[in-house]
C-alpha cells in the first residue's frame, strides 16, 4: 500500500523510528533503529511494508529496497512472522542472508534469533533460487551457472504473476517461453496473461 515515507527522523527509538511527513508522524518499525541515528532531525526516505492481521496493523521500513524485498519474501517462509523477519535483517546484511540460503548454510541461519535447525531448513527450501531479484548488483554472477537465461524484468513479472492470483504451476509453464525473449517487465506480464488466458 505505502511505498514508501519520505519525512524527517523525529524520534528513534529500541524498536521503531517516528518519521513526521506533513505533520504525521508515521511510526515505523525497522530492523535496527539506530542504523537511522545519523539522520536524526533530517530528511529519509524509508521503504515501507505495510502488515495488516486480525490483531496487529504496522508499518515496517527498511533503507533499501532489496532489504524490504527479502523482508516480503521471509515473510512467506512458514514459521517466520515480522519480527523474526525483522531479527535476521537486524543481523545480517541481505546478501550474507541470501548466500547463506543458496549455500544451503545451515548453521549461518541459525544463529539468527527465532531462528532453528526446522526453520532453517524451511528458508531453504522456500527461498533458494527465488532471490535473484533482490541482489542483482551484489552477486552479478551468483545465480548465473543455474539459470543463463535470467533477467530480472521477467523475475518481476513472474512476481506480479503470481500476485495476480496464478499458481506456481500455471507461472512455470509459461516460463519457457517467456525466456526466449528480451522484454521489460510490462512487456512479459501482458505475453504471460495472453498465454495464461488461452
Amino acid at each position: 500500500m505505502f511505498e514508501y515515507v519520505k519525512g524527517r527522523v523525529d524520534f528513534i527509538g529500541p524498536e521503531y523510528i517516528v518519521v513526521d511527513n506533513g505533520g504525521i508522524g508515521y511510526q515505523i518499525h525497522t530492523p535496527n533503529p539506530f542504523s537511522f541515528s545519523k539522520d536524526n532531525g533530517t530528511e529519509v526516505q524509508v521503504f515501507t511494508y505495510h502488515y495488516v492481521r486480525e490483531d496487529l496493523i504496522a508499518l515496517y521500513g527498511f533503507q533499501s529496497r532489496e532489504e524490504k524485498a527479502l523482508f516480503t519474501r521471509l515473510l512467506n517462509v512458514t514459521g517466520i512472522g515480522p519480527k523474526g523477519a525483522l531479527a535476521i535483517l537486524a543481523s545480517g546484511e541481505p546478501q550474507q542472508v541470501v548466500r547463506a540460503i543458496e549455500d544451503e548454510d545451515e548453521a549461518f541461519l541459525i544463529k539468527f534469533p527465532g531462528v532453528g535447525k526446522k526453520t532453517a531448513r524451511q528458508m531453504i527450501l522456500d527461498l533458494k533460487g527465488k532471490l535473484q531479484s533482490i541482489v542483482p548488483d551484489y552477486f552479478p554472477n551468483l545465480f548465473n551457472e543455474e539459470e543463463p537465461g535470467f533477467s530480472y524484468e521477467l523475475d518481476e513479472a513472474l512476481l506480479a504473476l503470481k500476485a495476480l492470483g496464478y499458481s506456481e504451476k500455471e507461472v512455470q509453464k509459461v516460463t519457457p517461453e517467456l525466456k526466449k525473449e528480451k522484454l521489460n517487465t510490462d512487456q512479459y506480464i501482458k505475453k504471460a496473461l495472453q498465454k495464461l488466458l488461452r
